[in-house]
This record gives structure tokens, C-alpha cells and sequence, in this order.
């Protein structure tokens, strides 16, 4: 496949992908505990990062909705499993395609000691024993690169061998060289953990950077890669 091809592949994707999106997606409920999680019955991509990564944000771009993921100034205010359901059949009683799951930030959360410590409990259990978990976002603020919390989640997700991408956020916040550099340090690093895809996502909620084309991988992490050519 020549680039051209490429190119033109990737718009259809990017297209089908947006389309998707412009059909239902709901809320469905916020789980506090493990067993309040939905059944597993259709594949999951959850969005993971540290407090204040911009995870609502981008949550909203994906979605094409201004809201269905509340922003936030306090960080740690998302302290539950988010569950939002994408697409849905017409046939009455049918399964949404996907789902998406906004997890509680990590790292400087606002909240008791005690309480960070459930929501890591939650959070690595979901994560080590979810079945229908296909891809995590592991969300990083261009601005500062890869923290320490951000390595630790990281390598969690290589020992448990749940696949993960890595997205740069907010990358209109900085400078051109300054976010190469970034780029090239997080791409460098990512390279080191055996559970991460080598693709480096950067993106930007509040310019629309990236986001055409983390949506269509999103997508395609949910319903395989042929999901356009299938039914």
C-alpha cells in the first residue's frame, strides 16, 4: 500500500469512526466497588491517567458531546468506574458495540489517604481482571511527559499483559519543539514496555489535534480491525 492508499484508508476509517460516534452513547452507570460493574458482555477501552490529564475532556472530543464526561478543575473528582455505552443496535433489548470507561485519576488526588487506596484497589483490579478489556489509554499531559505514577500504571499494565496505548494530551499548550522533544522522549520510553502499542497519540481536546484519528483507533480497538468491512 502506497501512501496515498494509506492516507485514503485512514480518512475512511476516521469518517466510519465519526459516524459511529454521532449515534448513541450513553451513560450507564459509575461503579464504586467491583461488584457493581457491568456485566462483561461487550469489549471495553478504558481512559486512565493522572488527575487533571484533561481525561473528561477528551472523553467529550471522542464523543462529539460537550459534556458527557464532566470536566473538572479539582483534581481526583472522578472516584468510580465510569461506564458509558457506544452505538446500539436498532433490535429492541440489543447490546450496545462498545464501551468506555473513565477511571478515577491517579496521582495527587485531593482526597484522604484512605480513599486514594480504594480507588487503586479498584483500579488495578479492574484493570489485572477485566476479560473483556481490549485496550487502555494511558493519558499523559504533554506538558510534563511521563511521571513516575504514569511508569508505575505502565508497568502494571505489562505484568498483567493488558494492552495499552499512550496518548500525549493538551499539546497546544506548548511548544512546537518543545512537544517534538516530549514526543520523542515518551516514544523512546514506550518502546521499553512490552504491553504498549508502539503508535504514540497526540492529541489536543480543545484544538481537535489527534482526535480524528484516536477516535478511529479507539474503534478499532473495540470491534477488531476489519470492523468497517463486517455485517
Amino acid at each position: 500500500m502506497d501512501e496515498a492508499e494509506y492516507e485514503a484508508e485512514q480518512t475512511a476509517r476516521e469518517d466510519a469512526a465519526s459516524k459511529l460516534f454521532s449515534g448513541p452513547v450513553d451513560f450507564l452507570l459509575s461503579a464504586p466497588q467491583l461488584q457493581f460493574l457491568p456485566d462483561p458482555v461487550v469489549p471495553e477501552i478504558a481512559f486512565c491517567g493522572r488527575s487533571n490529564v484533561g481525561k473528561s475532556s477528551l472523553l467529550n472530543a471522542l464523543t462529539g458531546r460537550r459534556a458527557i464526561a464532566r470536566a473538572s478543575v479539582t483534581p481526583g473528582r472522578t472516584q468510580e468506574l465510569n461506564f458509558f455505552d457506544v452505538g446500539r443496535p436498532q433490535e429492541e433489548g440489543a447490546l450496545p458495540l462498545f464501551r468506555l470507561v473513565d477511571m478515577p485519576g491517579y496521582g495527587f488526588a485531593k482526597a484522604p489517604v484512605k480513599v486514594v487506596e480504594k480507588w487503586k484497589t479498584l483500579v488495578k483490579s479492574y484493570l489485572r481482571g477485566r476479560a473483556v478489556l481490549t485496550r487502555t489509554l494511558v493519558l499523559v499531559d504533554s506538558r510534563h511527559g511521563l511521571k513516575q505514577v504514569d511508569r508505575e500504571m505502565m508497568t502494571m499494565l505489562d505484568e498483567a499483559a493488558a494492552s495499552y496505548r499512550v496518548v500525549l494530551t493538551k499539546t497546544d499548550k506548548i511548544k512546537a519543539s518543545e512537544l517534538e522533544a516530549v514526543a520523542n522522549r515518551t516514544a523512546d520510553e514506550i518502546r521499553k514496555h512490552v504491553a504498549a502499542y508502539p503508535e504514540l497519540h497526540l492529541t489536543s481536546s480543545e484544538k481537535g489535534m489527534g482526535i480524528a484519528a484516536l477516535r478511529a483507533a479507539v474503534v478499532g480497538d473495540a470491534l477488531g480491525e476489519g470492523w468497517m468491512t463486517e455485517g
